[in-house]
């Protein structure tokens, strides 16, 4: 009787195993291994044109060519388009018609952040300062005090380009936000957490030294300098700030954390903990069966909105530039598709356990995590996957050893969040949620594992070879 109750559990009960315990230490060092390569690409890639401009030189060295508008394109072609240099799409043509559909994965490669405002620059107390606007979901007490780097873009009068990275190298200078000692805090600190540091208050210094003797209060001299300086080295006037793109990201590189170093911890996970594998899975497709396409896309982080997040056109005028070169209904294409939404999941953190539901929370070191929705309390902002397609994914995954868990954003009335999942769907497109379970999402410094990552890109891998 007991053999049979034990023959029973096995074939009715559902477990979880931690990766780490069933990998052989063979697969555990390709995780390590692949994990480096992830981390250079962290530290390389931390805007969304940097995070292009890498996978544009990727995709060249892996045999991918610009796409052509027009242009019938054979089984095994590898094709890229760049949007505005801040969205990428990489396609691989598969040897089936194009009438059964493409395989896309989709992730997005901007991240919270603290972005300038246009006219940035001023003087107060004799110190120089950036007025700033963050961009994201973040908690705004996290940014103060800690080493920031300056990146981004800035269009000249003349239309000429500049790009800036500053604080990056050992020798650069950084920036930083300031914040009050405890010993004068006692009115600040009676500020609600979400207040504790105000949005007007995340004021970054940039200089404290005039150039010569004020001869007026009103000189800002400081200001002046810095000014100087930076026409010095990059040719520029305080008004060519009105045409930039500028923003302020954490200095520090990616690092192995803990002693094991099982995890890795960085800016920018989420989502770059994702579009690396996708990325990494399309460079590494060989003759898929059907279309293997993987879009890094922009502005997620506020609504997928704008000319390159994925609210607009640009990924369906591909698939139409596609079909209409094969003599292919667009919409039949995208109907006969399938998308794995490539986002990350909050793994269930046990010293903050009371925002999530153990038996439908990922878990570091679980695997992969497929989150048939996300949205807030009641499902809104949502794709919702249908059974049969999850299904599908289900087999997929058992069939080809892909180590996966189930997930969901937290306990139902604790909040929320969303992806691009749904903006796929409104395609007509089967979409799932696939990704990295991380710690402390939306941090300046963000926590995963290494064994995720991996499976993670062997995942993608599967779904475009399949």
């Amino acid at each position: 009787m007991e053999q049979n109750f034990d023959a029973l559990k096995k074939q009715l009960l559902m477990t979880r195993k931690n990766l780490a315990v069933g990998l052989s230490e063979g697969d555990v060092s390709k995780a390590d291994g692949y994990c480096d390569g992830y981390k250079a690409f962290l530290d390389q890639a931390k805007t969304e044109r940097e995070a292009v401009n890498y996978a544009e030189n990727a995709a060249r060295q892996a045999g991918f060519v610009p796409f052509a508008y027009g242009k019938q394109y054979a089984p095994n072609d590898k094709v890229y388009f760049v949007n505005r240099g801040k969205a990428i799409i990489l396609a691989v043509i598969g040897e089936k018609p194009l009438t059964e559909g493409v395989r896309i994965t989709a992730a997005h490669i901007d991240s919270p952040r603290i972005d300038l405002k246009p006219n940035p620059v001023y003087e107060d107390g004799e110190l120089a300062y950036f007025k700033t606007h963050y961009y994201g979901g973040i908690k705004k007490y996290q940014w103060t005090v800690m080493p920031l780097a300056l990146h981004g873009r800035i269009i000249k009068k003349d239309g000429s380009a500049v790009d800036v990275c500053i604080g990056e190298e050992e020798s650069d200078p950084v920036f930083c936000i300031t914040d009050l000692l405890p010993h004068l805090a006692d009115e600040q600190m009676k500020r609600t957490l979400a207040q504790g540091i105000k949005g007007e208050e995340l004021n970054v210094v940039i200089g404290s030294r005039p150039l010569g003797e004020a001869k007026a209060k009103e000189d800002e001299l400081v200001k002046l300098h810095v000014l100087r300086l930076l026409n010095e080295k990059y040719g520029i006037v305080e008004a060519d700030f009105l045409s930039a793109e500028l923003t302020l990201v954490p200095a520090h590189k990616a690092k192995d954390v803990g002693l094991d170093r099982s995890l890795v911890g960085a800016y920018g996970h989420d989502d770059r903990v994702c579009a690396y594998p996708a990325l990494t899975a399309i460079l590494a497709c060989d003759r898929p069966k059907h279309t293997a396409v993987t879009v890094l896309t922009d502005k997620e982080e506020i609504g997928s909105d704008g000319n390159t997040g994925l609210n607009s056109a640009y990924l369906k005028d591909f698939i139409t530039a596609l079909s209409d070169a094969a003599g292919v209904p667009s919409y039949v294409v995208l109907a006969n598709s399938e998308c794995l939404s490539a986002d990350v999941n909050a793994a269930l953190d046990p010293t903050w356990p009371d925002v999530s539901e153990p038996r439908n929370s990922s878990y570091v070191n679980y695997g992969v995590v497929v989150t048939k929705y996300t949205g807030a309390r009641g499902k809104s902002g949502t794709s919702d996957a249908s059974a049969e397609f999850m299904g599908k994914v289900r087999r997929l995954f058992d069939e080809h050893g892909i180590k996966w868990q189930i997930g969901e954003l937290g306990k139902v009335d604790a909040g929320g969040g969303g992806t691009v999942a749904m903006f796929i769907a409104s395609l007509n497109v089967d979409v799932v949620d696939v990704g990295v379970p991380v710690l402390s999402m939306h941090a300046p410094f963000e926590l995963v594992s290494k064994l995720d990552v991996y499976m993670a890109h062997q995942a993608f891998h599967v779904f475009f070879q399949a």
